[in-house]
């Protein structure tokens, strides 16, 4: 069943079809159907162990996989392979290192040597891209004087760098205070509607994340719940891996982007 909002075009949709992935004779994902609208904030849950970050390798092609991943605007885009932004848990770098915001940029989207300079175009493609996550001043920083925050926006910046179909975003908010938790999500969920972007974001913050996706898939191993946040944390299988969650009130509105993807049952 699929509930969808009018103002959603539903031209764009990432589709994964019995997507399976084994490690060795371990099965690790076991027939992952979803389909993630564009425009649409799905969150993922689950144990650790579950898979999700396995999920995420095998759509970013890192894995093989059987089953299928694709995105109905390949072919409106002359057979193109659809883009995906990813931004991970952790970026792994020397803090001591002299390495900027800027230096990033430009080894990220060009072959051009670092050592040798900036090029004007990847200035200027790295201060738009800055913006759009109001992290424009730290262009000039140094990596390792970065807070969490700023660094995750940093990294959320270059992951918009081109606009991609689908973000996917592992456990963005790891290692943020509070106050930015909330904050990050707010603009996620702003990116998502003014560059008409799906996001998968991975989060163990159920109640915060609740508040601002339009959808929370519970995943271990295959997919076990799927649909309205409220619905989800209040299953059966989520309380018995999870115990009793304290929702926050959501009015009605605020889901009214809301696509509801169900895998085998009806909410």
């Amino acid at each position: 069943m699929i509930k969808e909002a009018a103002d959603v075009c539903g031209a764009c949709c990432t589709r994964l079809e019995k997507v399976s992935v084994s490690f060795g004779h371990t099965k690790v994902l076991h027939e992952i159907n979803l389909h993630i609208h564009c425009g649409q904030l799905a969150v993922i849950i689950g144990p650790n162990g579950a898979g999700k970050t396995t999920l995420f390798r095998a759509m970013l092609g890192e894995i093989p996989y059987s089953g299928k991943i694709h995105n109905d605007q390949s072919v409106a885009k002359n057979g193109q392979v659809f883009k995906t932004g990813y931004v991970p848990q952790h970026l792994d770098f020397d803090p001591t290192s002299p390495v900027s915001v800027l230096d990033l940029f430009s080894a990220s989207l060009t072959r051009f040597p670092v050592w040798a300079g900036n090029r004007k175009r990847i200035v200027k493609l790295a201060e738009e891209s800055l913006i759009k996550v109001n992290a424009e001043n730290c262009i000039t920083e140094r990596l390792g004087t970065l807070s969490g925050g700023q660094l995750q926006r940093v990294m959320l910046a270059l992951a918009l760098t081109p606009v991609p179909d689908i973000l996917l975003l592992d456990e963005p908010v790891s290692g943020i205070d509070p106050a930015g938790v909330d904050l990050f999500y707010r603009m996620v969920s702003e990116l998502r509607h003014k560059y008409h972007l799906a996001v998968l974001l991975v989060s163990h913050d159920c109640a915060i994340a609740a508040r601002h996706a339009d959808r929370m898939i519970f995943l271990n191993k295959s997919v076990l719940a799927d649909g309205l946040p409220h619905d989800v944390l209040k299953s059966d299988i989520v309380t018995r891996t999870f115990g009793s969650i304290a929702l926050p009130e959501i009015a009605p509105h605020d889901h009214s982007h809301q696509f509801c993807c169900i895998t085998g049952k009806e909410v």
